[in-house]
């Protein structure tokens, strides 16, 4: 008979108490960062995303650095518990979102949402790609092939942070606004086609690019939304009217969590972006009964009070922004970041007017689009380990990431306040106070 296998040990004691110090400070830094932002104006999110420039080798780091590799040892086992509790908060944040999506609004603005998200690719990416090309050789690794990463660029500056986004609105009390749906809708446009490209790019990066690293990740996103329609969407509307007869608030909220858990793993290991599958598994969840949505509530709660805090937290302990004090570096992120503004805005911009918005719900658009966040943080991540990157570039890309995450929110206040309300957004707005989801108690920007 084989021998009992070892039971597997438990986490060291110490590595546990620095991982509950880690994520204690990191939620309680947001909350007050967050707090702090909205006293200025500023969605909560703003803040968040502050909080591991603070804490990370930017400030702390070069403040305390003792006190900084004491509380963030750079020990990769000890950073992945950190991640792993962020990557929880970010997939169960992007699932609520795609609860808030009114479907029948996407359906009959689908060619709006396309056009949008179409322009705001094509433009930015097309800058990027020249930008790339004409960049200075200090910022591509020696042996880059310069093709490689101007289309790794150019891929950079043409996605769009669908978490970012998500939070920004839900602060700022926008998710019932047309402006806010069409939003979420062209930013899952963005993201599907930004993720495609992104594996197609890192496949010329590691070997070339042949067939299979095109062909493939289409493929995958054809049998993700097959799927989703034919086989998911039936079942999940069977499981939600069993749920609309019981009362059992605890089982409805774990079933919930473990749905968007799972579809997000299935299309992590199809090779999509795992945030995909979690926006497909809300969509479908949020097409069910009323009364069983606002069983959601405390689920909604802890996401946006402690998960997603925590995971924008989290992103920032990565970065290095002392770079930039060199000046050629600083006119090169500055640089970067007017093209990555410029391309976005204007594209979305064009993409709108096509199909006849108005040009203050086209610039809305576009500031909102313009939010790059962590979804710019990860690919640059991936360009430094594929060796696309160097410790430079991937400085810039970081800069152009948070620097347009901070400036959607005053572009969405300026452009938000010339909208008129419609009788569907009100009676959108009616829906979610139902849910008892309300953001309003707790940004200034709730009456925007």
């Amino acid at each position: 008979m084989p021998l009992a296998a070892h039971p597997i040990p438990p986490l060291p004691a110490h590595q546990l108490f620095v991982f509950l110090l880690q994520a204690g400070l990191l939620v309680l830094l947001a909350v007050i960062c967050g707090r702090l932002a909205t006293r200025l104006r500023m969605p909560a999110v703003a803040g968040e995303l502050c909080v591991g420039i603070l804490l990370g080798p930017t400030v702390l780091g070069n403040i305390a650095p003792s006190a900084a590799n004491w509380l963030l040892p750079r020990d990769a086992g000890q950073f992945h518990l950190l991640d792993a509790l962020g990557q929880i908060g970010v997939v169960l944040l992007v699932g609520i979102t795609g609860m808030e999506m009114d479907m029948s609004l996407v359906r009959r603005r689908s060619t709006t949402a396309l056009s949008v998200g179409f322009g705001g690719l094509v433009l930015p990416f097309g800058l990027g790609f020249a930008a790339g090309w004409a960049a200075p050789a200090s910022l591509l690794p020696d042996g880059t092939d310069r093709l490689v990463f101007a289309l790794f660029l150019a891929v950079a500056l043409c996605v769009s942070a669908l978490p970012v986004i998500a939070k920004t609105l839900t602060d700022m009390n926008l998710i019932h606004r047309n402006v806010g749906q069409i939003t979420l809708a062209a930013g899952m446009v963005d993201d599907i086609i930004g993720w495609i490209l992104l594996s197609v790019v890192s496949a010329m990066a590691v070997g070339g690019a042949g067939r299979d690293s095109i062909v493939t990740p289409l493929l995958a996103t054809v049998l993700v939304l097959a799927v989703t329609l034919l086989i998911l969407r039936p079942l999940v509307s069977r499981a939600m009217k069993a749920a609309e007869r019981t009362s059992d608030t605890a089982t409805v909220v774990g079933s919930v969590t473990a749905f968007i858990l799972l579809s997000a793993a299935a299309t992590h290991a199809l090779g999509l972006e795992a945030m995909f599958g979690a926006f497909l598994a809300g969509m479908l969840i949020g097409s069910g009964p009323r009364a069983v949505l606002a069983r959601l509530a405390p689920l909604r709660t802890v996401v946006l009070a402690v998960f997603a805090p925590l995971f924008f937290a989290t992103a920032g302990l990565r970065l290095e922004l002392g770079a930039l004090a060199k000046p050629a570096t600083l006119a090169a992120a500055a640089a970067l970041l007017l093209i990555a503004v410029l391309g976005k805005v204007a594209g979305v911009f064009a993409g709108a007017r096509a199909v006849g918005l108005s040009a203050w719900e086209s610039l809305a658009l576009g500031g909102a689009l313009n939010a790059r966040g962590v979804i710019q943080l990860v690919i640059a991540t991936v360009g430094l380990r594929i060796g696309v990157l160097n410790a430079t570039s991937y400085t810039l890309i970081v800069l152009v990431a948070i620097a347009t995450s901070l400036m959607a929110p005053p572009i969405l206040r300026w452009t938000m306040r010339r909208i008129e309300h419609t009788a569907e957004e009100q009676l959108r707005l009616h829906d979610r106070s139902v849910l008892e989801w309300k953001p309003a108690e707790q940004t200034p920007e709730a009456h925007v």
